[in-house]
């Protein structure tokens, strides 16, 4: 993985994070934060996508994908916080 595609992807999950986060819970979890439930929602969604058979390619399917397992995440998260 080359610097820009580091970057590419670093931003996709802070993007993705912060609107996970506005989603969820009414709001993003500063950069680090973001950028962790980001790319740990990316992992996941792109996990997720496939089990469904869900093809998401180019750059706003990279962020949908990582959007929807950052959403995911973050309600596993709350429904285990209650717990």
């Amino acid at each position: 993985m080359d610097v820009q595609s580091l970057i590419i992807f670093l931003v996709i999950g802070a993007v993705a994070g912060w609107i996970a986060g506005m989603l969820m819970r009414g709001g993003g979890f500063g950069v680090l934060g973001n950028i962790v439930v980001g790319v740990i929602g990316a992992v996941l969604g792109g996990f997720l996508f496939s089990l469904l058979g869900i093809t998401a390619g180019g750059l706003v399917g990279s962020l949908v994908t990582a959007v929807a397992g950052a959403a995911v995440l973050l309600l596993i998260v709350g429904v285990l916080k209650k717990a």
